[in-house]
């Protein structure tokens, strides 16, 4: 692998920093504003998106784009650093159509679709016209196991009829959101991975109701992280995406670049962070001392940049990995990630946050707002412990292969006795 970006990946980032630096982070405060008036989406969002479009920012994240869908198709290597810079404010993607949940749905229309889905979904998705959410998580079951959905759902005709609760479902309150992709069970009494499907429902289909947006540590966002309920949904039998059974292989091939794509912005997250911390350390005097003189600060400088580079170097591997032999291949790495970079990210904002003090926890800096989505991130797409139980299994899986191999660096017992005897 080699650690240096392509001359061509170093200007995508110059013009992804640029652009950043002088159309979004000036509306950082008018998009606060107007979101707490409840005007969303944000009266800029539009100019920004067809900004970016005419500027090719667009469409970065997915590595393959046909002639006529709109884009500059990136791998995931060459995506990384720019979803890194993304990732310095929340909405940011949004502007360049590489947000979530969107790109997972894009990625699972791109290679599952119908020519019809892909014509009515999945091109209006690519153009930046519509959004969409992902409705898999449950509350009455732990969805780290997807095998554990109770969704229904039935064939009925020509049609299918969806019955279940989804929530902490993203983007199912945007206002731009049109449809869903849902997955339940067809064959509740099929094998444990063939039970699931995946079903495009569209948001304003009879049946389907937006309960409430779950505020997320008392945050409200206004795309919505809400709960759903289904209550005898019927759409025609074509909205099936790939076949049925399918839903469970679907989910995988979909979950593991859209974890690569929040440890990537992520990454982006722990950089400013850090950068406030350090510009606070050297403007802050306690004691008659700038902060960054006291060694306990400066040690967490160093801690966070060496956490860091440690992060970013696996985010990268894990990248290179898929561009060369798939998602599955790095399903190890995706995991390591996944585990490592939310609690990289907390630690990291949580000494930047110790720096500024009471100011830390309030509006004023973005650093309360990025320690809630680095506690969710810790949750969100499978919890820590999903995934540190999945790297156990693989090592261990791996040590029985080579069991017995590693004995010739044992000592044997007679070696280490000694003759005491004079």
């Amino acid at each position: 692998m080699d650690f240096a970006y392509s001359p061509a990946t170093q200007a995508l980032r110059l013009q992804v920093r640029d652009f950043l630096d002088q159309y979004i982070v000036p509306r950082l405060g008018q998009w606060q504003r107007e979101v707490a008036a409840g005007q969303f989406p944000v009266s800029f969002m539009a100019d920004l998106k067809a900004l970016a479009r005419e500027e090719g920012l667009w469409n970065l994240f997915l590595p393959s784009l046909a002639e006529d869908e709109p884009g500059r198709g990136l791998t995931n290597l060459e995506y990384a650093p720019l979803a890194e810079i993304m990732g310095r404010v929340s909405w940011a993607s949004e502007v360049f159509n590489c947000n979530a949940p969107d790109t997972g749905n894009m990625e699972l229309l791109h290679m599952f679709a119908t020519p019809e889905q892909r014509e009515r979904w999945l091109l209006p998705l690519l153009q930046g016209e519509i959004r969409s959410a992902f409705a898999m998580t449950e509350p009455d079951v732990a969805s780290s196991d997807a095998s554990n959905i109770q969704t229904l759902i039935r064939r009925d005709g020509d049609d299918y009829v969806v019955n279940g609760r989804k929530w902490f479902i993203t983007n199912a309150s945007h206002p731009d959101c049109k449809f869903l992709i849902v997955m339940g069970k067809t064959d509740p009494d099929g094998e444990a991975r063939k039970q699931q499907s995946m079903l495009i429902v569209p948001l304003d289909t009879p049946g389907v109701e937006v309960v409430r947006n779950i505020p997320v540590m008392h945050h409200v966002s206004p795309e919505g992280h809400s709960e759903l309920v289904f209550r005898n949904v019927r759409v025609p039998a074509t909205n099936l995406l790939g076949n049925e059974g399918d839903g469970f292989m679907m989910a995988q091939a979909r979950l593991g670049p859209g974890r690569v794509h929040h440890c990537m912005r992520a990454i982006g997250m722990a950089e400013l962070a850090l950068e406030l911390m350090v510009d606070r350390a050297q403007e802050r005097r306690t004691f008659g001392r700038y902060l960054h003189q006291h060694g306990s600060i400066s040690d967490w400088i160093a801690r966070s940049r060496m956490e860091i580079e440690q992060a970013r170097l696996l985010v990268l591997k894990t990248a290179w990995m898929i561009d060369q032999s798939g998602a599955r291949e790095a399903r190890r790495e995706i995991a390591m990630i996944k585990a490592v970079v939310p609690t990289m990210l907390s630690n990291v904002i949580d000494r930047a946050m110790q720096v500024f003090g009471a100011m830390g926890l309030t509006p004023d800096t973005p650093l309360a707002d990025l320690w809630i989505s680095s506690r969710a991130l810790r949750i969100a797409d499978g919890p820590d412990e999903v995934h540190l139980r999945s790297i156990a299994r693989m090592e261990i899986a791996a040590g029985q292969e080579r069991r017995g191999s590693s004995s010739d660096y044992l000592t044997p017992p007679d070696v280490l006795r000694t003759d005491h005897k004079h």
